[in-house]
This record gives C-alpha cells, structure tokens and sequence, in this order.
C-alpha cells in the first residue's frame, strides 16, 4: 500500500481542474493584459466545454478573487517574506487564487485548494514556484483564522483597505463623505454579488402577469422597491436563456439604471435623445415608453456598441430606435434639424457604484481618473443641453458617487447655462422623492437600495 505522503505526491503532479485553470487564464489576463474581467471570463467560458457547476466555480473563483484582493494581500503577507506585488505578476495572481479559496469561499475544501493551486502552477509554467506556493498556501490554511484583520472603531482606513478590500485613495473619499460606519457598509455591499433585475417590456406584457410568469422559473422573484416596471429575480440563474427573454418581454438592467429613466419620464409621442446610449437598456426603456409614435436617437461613438443598441431593439420589437454611431461630445447629428423634447446624458464616469458587478475596476481606477472624466462630462452636457427644445428636460446621471463627476458638474453647467433650472425634489416623479436630497438630487446606493450606485438630476430649459 501506498504511504499517505507518496499519494498527495501524486495527486500534485495530476493536472488541475479545467474550472481552476481557466480562472488562472482569465484572472492573468485581468492582472496583466488589462482586459475586463467580465469580457475575458465571457470568452474563455464560452470557448469551454465546461458543464454548469464547474461554470459557476470559474465565475466564483475569478470574481471573488478579484472582489477580494486587498483582503487576500493582507493575508499573504504574513505568510510571505516579501509583498505579493514583488512577486513575478503571474505567481502573484496564482497566490491570490489560492488564498481566495481557503480564506473566503466557504464550500471549498483547504487541502483541495492547496493542492490545486500546486497543480496549476505547474500547468501554467510556474513549476519553479510551486515550492514556495505550496509553503505558503499551507502556512495560510493553519494561520489565516488567526490573523486580526484591522477592525472598523480601531482604524477605519486600514479596515476598509485590508479587511473590505477598498483601494486606499477609493476608502480615504468614501470615509470623507460617508463617515466610517456607512463608508464600510458602503464597502461591503460593493464585496456581495449583486441581484439579477430585469425590466419588464411594457409595450409587450406588464409587470404582474411577466412576474406571475417568471416565479415559475426563478423562486425567489419580486417586485424592485422603486422602479415601475422592475423585477428582481434574485442572486442566481440565467434570466438570458429565459423564453420570455427571448421573445422581447423583458430586458435585464439593474433597479438603478432603470430609475435613470423614470426621471427622464419620456412620454408617449415624444422625441428622445439618448447621447451615451450603449449597450441600450435606457434607449430602449424610454422607447416603450414614448411608443410607436415616439423616436428615440441612441448615440455611441463605439460602431460595436451601436449595432448592440440596436439588436437589442430589435428583440424587443421597437423600430422608433435610431441607433448611430456618433461622439456625442462634438456636434450632433440631428438630420432633420427639430430639436428634442427630452435628453439624457449617462455619462462616461468611474463607475465606483458597480463594483459588485465590475470588482476589477476598483484595481483599474487611479485617483486622478475622476477629476479627467469631469471634463468629458461637461462636454457632453453642453451637446445635450443645445438639442434640445424649450421647456424640455435634461436628464444627467452617472453609476459613480464622486461630487466631481456629479454636483460638481452639474453646478459648473448651470453656472454657465443660464437658461436651465434643477428640478427640485418635489417636482420629480412621486416613486423617486424618497430618493432625492433637498437640491433634488436623486440617488441609489448599494447598502441602502441593494441597487447599482447611481446619481443622477433633472434639468429643465425654461427658455
């Protein structure tokens, strides 16, 4: 018989697990190429032949490595003799995984992920390494429940940075605006995997018989809080291959992009600018609410994107989109000349209200990459605020919670527009009031509304 010792031997020299490796690829992607996780996880799963269950570990184990990594930092440094970015960026990303796996996931056995990770070192050419990756893996599967991770009353920047895996420059603006206790519910929220909403399409269904419909097939669905025509379907499951999906009776889109649209509040009949318009769930949201008689004019300056906008209308069934590929910075083009009853800007921003869906981007971001997006913001609000009419509405709204690229645009345009007013907070619709403050800015926050962050105002051309 074997002895114990010469069996794991064995089982290390066995090539790891498809799941575990394609996660390597992908997250060495992310860490080194620069590519977005979503984009690169999508393509390399959609390369597989992986069945649903090792699927569902691959997303795991990428997102939740990613989410996680100042965390995992924290943690291989009390097992390491050097900082993990000193090492080779590839080992690096290879230790982070494993970390993840024995420090956070909870349904993963250590010595599985221990031994995997062994593997996968030297399925990924790092034999060399699979020494020190093992020492280290090891020492973190006996150490890591007793490593004191920095507590909130104590310092509230450390705990952010190394217990809830904020970037340091992200966690010093939260605790300035938010304070410590909510800047770290703030966090953690940004660290859980967000619901799965979809949007009913009110041209074709309504929001009660769509949701009698899909509680058949995802339990856990309800009513969004908020939005009108919003349902949330819980936290799992593949709401793309849903039949009502395919026939164009919803579209997925979170409870906060859909509230962009309830303040724009397109009317039927009306004409619609939407000038950052893709992949399209507000372009299409405010075209089945203007319906038939109603256009709207979706713009992106990526040609790509475009033909995704208008995919997505044809799905739905809704012809009055015009999607065109245009850099709505620079002059619009409007063909016929008329001028707009409604426009919205949603604009390019940092996106710090969807970190729970983009985890790679708090790592991608650096400080000064706000204070560049204002500029581009102002911009595009000057474009917007030129095509439309008198009495018209402006819609502007970012998925970021920096003042710079919110109040402080939005101050800096009515300075300098003297024919626009902000809506105050009793003149919006009546679902989103609870939502403004007393300037009339309405917002959406992860911790609060368990929706994407959003801010957003309405502008009113008064001549």
């Amino acid at each position: 018989m074997s002895a114990p010792g010469s069996r794991r031997a064995r089982s290390r020299r066995a090539p790891p697990t498809d799941a575990r490796l394609l996660a390597l690829r992908v997250l060495m992607r992310v860490e080194q190429a620069g590519a977005y996780a979503d984009l690169a996880l999508r393509a390399a799963l959609g390369r597989s032949a992986l069945p649903a269950r090792d699927r569902a570990l691959a997303t795991e184990l990428v997102l939740g490595t990613l989410r996680w990594r100042g965390r995992l930092d924290f943690l291989l440094a009390h097992v390491l003799e050097r900082d993990v970015a000193e090492l080779e960026p590839g080992l690096a990303t290879l230790l982070r995984l494993g970390a993840f796996q024995i420090a956070v996931a909870e349904r993963i056995p250590v010595r599985a992920a221990v031994d995997e990770s062994v593997r996968c070192a030297r399925a990924a050419g790092f034999g060399r390494a699979a020494g020190l990756a093992n020492a280290a893996l090891r020492r973190l599967a006996r150490e890591h429940a007793t490593l004191a991770l920095p507590a909130l009353d104590a310092d509230p920047l450390a705990h952010l940075v190394h217990s809830l895996s904020i970037p340091r420059w992200i966690a010093e603006r939260w605790l300035a605006r938010f304070g410590p206790a909510e800047a770290a519910e703030l966090a953690r929220a940004s660290n859980e995997v967000p619901p799965l909403v979809v949007r009913a399409n009110r041209l074709r269904t309504d929001r009660e018989q769509l949701l009698a419909e899909l509680r058949e097939r995802f339990a856990d669905a309800h009513a969004c809080r908020f939005a009108p025509d919003g349902i949330v379907l819980g936290r799992g499951g593949d709401p793309g291959g849903d039949p009502a999906f395919r026939d164009g009776r919803f579209t997925v889109q979170d409870e906060g992009s859909q509230l962009v649209v309830e303040l724009l509040d397109p009317r039927p009949g009306e004409r619609v600018l939407d000038a950052c318009a893709a992949p399209g769930g507000k372009a299409t949201a405010s075209a089945e609410r203007t319906g038939e008689r109603g256009s709207v004019v979706a713009l992106d300056r990526n040609r790509r994107r475009v033909g995704l906008v208008a995919r997505d209308a044809r799905r739905l069934g809704l012809a009055s989109v015009l999607a065109v590929a245009a850099d709505a910075s620079r002059p619009l083009p409007v063909a016929d000349g008329r001028l707009f009853d409604r426009a919205l800007v949603d604009a390019p921003c940092s996106g710090l209200g969807t970190l729970r869906r983009n985890p790679d981007l708090r790592w991608r971001l650096r400080p000064g990459d706000p204070g560049s997006l204002a500029a581009l913001q102002r911009s595009l609000l000057d474009r917007a605020a030129g095509a439309l009419r008198p009495g018209g509405v402006l819609v502007y709204s970012t998925c970021t919670l920096l003042e710079e690229e919110n109040e402080g645009v939005v101050s800096d345009f009515l300075a300098r527009h003297d024919g626009f007013r902000q809506s105050a907070a009793r003149e919006l619709p009546a679902r989103l009031r609870p939502l403004a403050d007393a300037d009339g800015f309405v917002r959406t926050l992860p911790h609060r509304h368990d929706a994407d962050g959003f801010v957003m105002a309405r502008l009113e051309r008064v001549r």
